[in-house]
């Protein structure tokens, strides 16, 4: 039953996002010479040309990013209770201290290396050119770039650290081969990126499930994911404008 259960949640979640992802590298291999000639878009608008259908648009995609990752809880307090799965996961306030300088800590650790990873895996034509953000200037770009941030951040680090690594040892897998599951599945829907992507966040995926087998605790990984992301939508946005052509 529980092994049913991962590959249904994985299957209507980030398991389907690295299917699509495969495939998308698969597309461009066989189309550019070398991935750095194409560029992808991370965060595209939806109605261009409309933008309160294109805010209504983006705000649809926020909810159901979370979605996943509300099931996935729903599934473990079936099993663990409400109060089990949020100490099982680390899910509450008791070190919101411990959480927040801990999240800013590993954002820095991860995305100042992970910026040059990137930077490298261009330059050596491995990684496709990332446009984190091409909404349109309008007033709500900046707050709905946040919020998928954070919906992003969420779903990835309650399914495939929290409810992926917690479900695999329930069912007998050792430490060391669910830690490289979940790795394998992060870099693994980020392939559409590139080789560079893979490594770089799957590099990640085992920093953040070893913290979460170390600390119990998911909350500092949805901190650090947050910023890292907010960071990348909304300073690719400022740097647009200001024409930072080497990024």
């Amino acid at each position: 039953m529980l092994r049913n259960e991962i590959l249904l949640v994985l299957g209507v979640s980030l398991g389907q996002a690295a299917v699509s992802s495969i495939l998308s590298f698969i597309d461009l291999e066989t189309r550019v010479k070398r991935l750095s000639q194409a560029t992808i878009a991370l965060n595209p608008p939806a109605v261009p040309d409309r933008p309160w259908l294109d805010l209504a648009n983006q705000l649809y995609r926020v909810v159901f990013l979370v979605v996943p990752a509300l099931l996935a809880l729903h599934l473990l307090n079936r099993t663990l209770g409400n109060r089990g799965t949020r100490d099982v996961l680390g899910l509450n306030t008791q070190r919101w201290r411990f959480d927040l300088g801990t999240g800013a800590g590993l954002a820095a650790v991860i995305g100042i290396p992970g910026l040059g990873l990137y930077l490298a895996a261009r330059a050596l034509g491995l990684n496709a050119n990332l446009a984190a953000a091409t909404l349109s200037p309008v007033w709500w770009s900046g707050p709905v770039l946040t919020l998928l941030a954070i919906a992003n951040a969420v779903l990835e680090e309650v399914v495939v650290v929290g409810y992926l690594m917690t479900r695999l040892r329930e069912i007998g897998w050792a430490t060391p081969m669910a830690v490289a599951a979940s790795a394998l599945l992060r870099g693994s829907y980020h392939l559409y990126q590139g080789f560079g992507g893979f490594v770089g966040n799957a590099v990640m995926g085992v920093i953040f499930a070893l913290f979460f087998v170390r600390f119990k605790r998911i909350g500092p990984l949805i901190i650090a994911h947050s910023l890292l992301d907010i960071v990348a939508f909304v300073g690719y946005t400022i740097l647009v404008k200001h024409h930072v052509s080497w990024l």
